[in-house]
C-alpha cells in the first residue's frame, strides 16, 4: 500500500509539475505578446494614402504598368522593377544598382515593400513620401536618366492606351498625363505592396504563429535594445539614427555623410533612415552601402556599433530566427506581369 501511495504521489507530482509548466508557458506567451505590442503593430491591409492622392483601382492598375515599364528610362531598358524587383522582395540583390550606361549609384536599393509606412524615403530621407520618391530615379542621370519630365510625358502621350488610362485614373484633370500623375499612380500601386507575415498573426493574438526559437529571438530582440529603433508597423523605417553610435561601422565610407547632405546639420553626419526589417532575410545585401551579405554578420555589427554588445552565436541564431518570421507574402497580383501598351510611330526612340 505504501508503495502504491508513493507511486500515486509521484505521479500526481509529475502531473502537477507538467500542468504548472504548461500554465507557465501560456503566461510567458501572454507576457511576450503584451511586451511585443508595446513596440510593434500588425500590418493593415493597405498603406494609408494622402488626401490629395486617394488609392483607386484605376490608379493602381496604371501605376503597376508604369512601375514595370522600361520606357520611363532614357535607354528603354530600366524600369522601377529593375532595381526594386518584386520577385526578389523588392530589391535587386546587388551592392549598388546598375543604372544608365552601366553606371552604379552610391547606395543599396532598399525594398519597396511596405515602404509607404516609413517616415520618409531614400536612405537620407530626402523625399517626404512615395510620390516624391517616384519622381527621383526617373530623372536621375545615374539611374533611369530621363533629361526632364517633358520627355517622359512626350513618350507617354504618344501611346494612346496610356492616354486613355490616365483619363480613367485622373478623371477630374483636364490634362491628366502629367509628371505629377505619373508619380501619383506609381505611389498608389506601391501602397498595395503590403506583406503580412506570421509575426502579424502573433501580434493579433495567435501565439502559436511563432516557434519557440522565434519567440526567444523576439524576446532577445526587445531586451537587447534592437526594438528601440526597429519598431512600429514596419519594424523600422520610423526614425533616423546615426550608424555607429557606440563604435564606427567597419565599412563606412568617410565621404558618405548620410542625412547631412540633406540638412547640412553637423549632427546628421553618418545618420541614415532606420530600415524596415520586414522581409530582411530576403533583402540582402545589407545596410546603406550593401557591403554585408550575411544576415548573421549584419546582426552582430548592429549589436556592436549601435548597442555596444557582443552577441553570442546562440543569441544571433535566435534573433535571426525571429527576423525570418518577418518574411511576408507578396500580393499575388503585384507579381503578375502586366501587358504594357504598345508604342506608336510617334513614340520617341530609346537613347543608349
Amino acid at each position: 500500500m505504501k508503495k502504491l501511495a508513493i507511486a500515486g504521489l509521484v505521479s500526481a507530482t509529475i502531473v502537477g509539475v507538467a500542468s504548472f509548466s504548461i500554465a507557465a508557458q501560456k503566461i510567458n506567451d501572454k507576457d511576450l505578446l503584451n511586451q511585443a505590442r508595446n513596440y510593434f503593430q500588425p500590418l493593415p491591409k493597405q498603406i494609408p494614402a494622402p488626401s490629395d492622392n486617394p488609392t483607386t483601382k484605376e490608379k493602381v492598375e496604371l501605376g503597376k504598368k508604369l512601375y514595370y515599364d522600361p520606357r520611363l528610362s532614357l535607354s528603354g531598358v530600366i524600369s522601377c522593377n529593375t532595381c526594386h524587383n518584386l520577385a526578389t522582395y523588392g530589391v535587386d540583390g546587388v551592392e549598388t544598382s546598375l543604372g544608365h550606361k552601366f553606371q552604379t549609384g552610391g547606395k543599396n536599393a532598399p525594398t519597396v515593400l511596405n515602404a509607404g509606412f516609413h517616415i520618409a524615403q531614400f536612405w537620407d530621407g530626402r523625399a517626404k513620401d512615395l510620390e516624391e520618391q517616384a519622381k527621383g530615379p526617373i530623372l536621375n542621370p545615374v539611374e533611369m536618366a530621363m533629361p526632364n519630365p517633358e520627355i517622359v510625358i512626350a513618350r507617354l502621350k504618344s501611346i494612346d492606351a496610356y492616354v486613355a488610362e490616365f483619363k480613367k485614373a485622373f478623371p477630374q484633370d483636364k490634362d491628366p498625363v502629367t509628371y505629377d500623375n505619373v508619380a501619383k499612380a506609381i505611389a498608389a500601386f506601391e501602397r498595395t505592396l503590403v506583406t503580412p507575415s506570421r509575426f502579424d498573426e502573433f501580434l493579433k493574438g495567435n501565439t502559436k504563429a511563432l516557434t519557440e526559437k522565434e519567440k526567444e529571438g523576439l524576446k532577445l530582440f526587445m531586451e537587447k535594445g534592437c526594438a528601440s529603433c526597429h519598431n512600429g508597423v514596419a519594424v523600422g523605417g520610423g526614425m533616423f539614427q546615426k550608424f555607429g553610435i557606440v563604435k564606427p561601422y567597419p565599412y563606412q565610407d568617410p565621404n558618405d555623410l548620410g542625412r547631412y547632405n540633406v540638412t547640412k546639420n553637423e549632427a546628421d553626419k553618418y545618420v541614415y533612415k532606420v530600415p524596415s526589417l520586414r522581409n530582411v532575410t530576403r533583402t540582402y545585401p545589407y545596410f546603406h552601402d550593401g557591403k554585408v551579405w550575411d544576415i548573421r554578420e549584419a546582426v552582430k555589427i548592429m549589436g556592436e556599433t549601435q548597442l555596444g554588445i557582443n552577441l553570442t552565436e546562440e543569441e544571433v541564431d535566435k534573433i535571426v530566427a525571429f527576423l525570418d518570421s518577418l518574411t511576408g507574402k507578396i500580393p499575388e497580383d503585384a507579381l503578375k506581369l502586366p501587358v504594357l501598351p504598345p508604342s506608336s510611330p510617334k513614340t520617341p526612340k530609346p537613347q543608349i
